[in-house]
């Protein structure tokens, strides 16, 4: 191969590789964003009643 060449796969490469860590990071932040809401939304149910009880179900499990 000639330098060109090189340069070329070097930059395609350099190019997939910023869109691995784009992908990353992307996942990263969705999974930070899903435990927060998971967290602020985790206050508003702890004062709630529960709709059913152990007494509700029809099948129990040891």
């Amino acid at each position: 191969m000639d330098i060109e060449a090189e340069v070329v796969e070097m930059k395609q490469m350099l190019i997939d590789i910023s869109r691995k860590i784009d992908d990353v990071l992307d996942e990263s932040m969705t999974m930070a964003l899903m435990k927060m809401s998971e967290e602020s939304i985790q206050e508003l149910y702890t004062d709630e009643p529960d709709l059913y009880s152990i007494a509700d179900l029809k099948v129990r499990y040891k």
